[in-house]
């Protein structure tokens, strides 16, 4: 007789198949469900229901006094023909193009100074990061009284030393710079993730460096923002959301898009289309076409830096 082993027979389809779930499973489940139901229906209610009638009436010669008329991809042709639609796209695209890389650089070199042991570092912690919890009409306020023509804080700064200031807020060539200046005052949020960042870097890193005469600037360079980059790429994202979305300031700082439309970006012309001129479809028609600059860009960023993020561990 042979000492081997007969072969196991081969699985049938019933066998393959996954055992029913249990009571105790079904019980578990449901509890789960039950617990995040408050979350699925307020994102069905106020986040999938608004997503999927905007994307319908985008298609539809609507007002919103009046029944949503069908119309195809009307409102998308129309937009070829807009001249404010390109400008405020040209407008969105100069504004993020600056700000973005203005504010990751800015926030990212305050907190490796503030990650330092300085005296009063927590002060200077708060300091910075308070202007990125104020609410965004009060910011705008206060940046309307410093950028004001004649009586604002920085030409009165600027007259002290002989330089008389421009018409930041009515001068054309001056209104996107306005806007860039006031937005890198919020770098709160950006500093506290990049300040998180740091304190995983290994201080070993920094003395092997020392040892073997790098400098400061290559130390930052070579280490420093290498091990940050997860953080660099969640803020380049959020960055770029957060810019080409920008509405607040721009609406209450420049009412109407400023001299010869030049402040005119774009989340400002949607609202002017669905509340001022009463073109909810064409408005949503251009929501849509910002997501999907929103997603192309977030793409292109996963793709140029993909590559270039290190993760601690890999």
């Amino acid at each position: 007789m042979s000492s081997q082993t007969a072969p196991a027979p081969a699985p049938t389809p019933n066998s393959t198949r996954r055992s029913p779930m249990t009571a105790a499973a079904r019980r578990r489940l449901a509890m789960g469900l039950l617990f995040i139901s408050p979350w699925i229906l307020g994102f069905a209610v106020f986040g999938a229901y608004p997503i999927v009638m905007a994307v319908y009436y985008s298609f539809c010669d609507y007002d919103v006094l009046r029944d949503a008329v069908w119309v195809g991809p009307l409102n998308y042709t129309d937009m070829w023909a807009d001249d404010l639609f390109w400008k405020a796209l040209w407008n969105t695209a100069v504004y993020a193009a600056f700000s973005v890389p203005l504010g990751l650089m800015l926030a990212l070199v305050v907190a490796v100074m503030l990650n330092r042991p300085i005296a009063g570092r927590s002060f200077f912690r708060t300091f910075f990061y308070i202007p990125s919890i104020v609410p965004l009409v009060a910011v705008a306020m206060v940046w309307m009284w410093v950028f004001n023509g004649e009586t604002g804080l920085l030409n009165y700064g600027l007259s002290l030393v002989g330089i008389e200031g421009p018409q930041w807020m009515a001068d054309e060539a001056w209104t996107k710079p306005t806007l860039i200046l006031s937005s890198v005052w919020q770098i709160g949020g950006a500093m506290v993730l990049f300040l998180a960042g740091l304190q995983d870097v290994p201080r070993s890193l920094y003395e092997s460096a020392e040892i073997d005469g790098a400098s400061p600037l290559r130390q930052f360079w070579n280490i420093t923002v290498p091990m940050v980059s997860p953080v660099l790429y969640f803020n380049l994202i959020m960055g770029i959301i957060g810019s080409v979305q920008e509405f607040v300031k721009p609406f209450v700082m420049m009412p109407g898009g400023g001299e010869n439309r030049s402040a005119l970006l774009f989340a400002v012309y949607i609202y002017q289309n669905a509340f001022e001129y009463n073109n909810m479809g064409y408005a949503c028609a251009m929501a849509v076409v910002l997501f999907l600059i929103v997603l192309t860009l977030t793409w292109l960023a996963t793709k140029a830096m993909g590559r270039h993020v290190y993760y601690a561990g890999e």
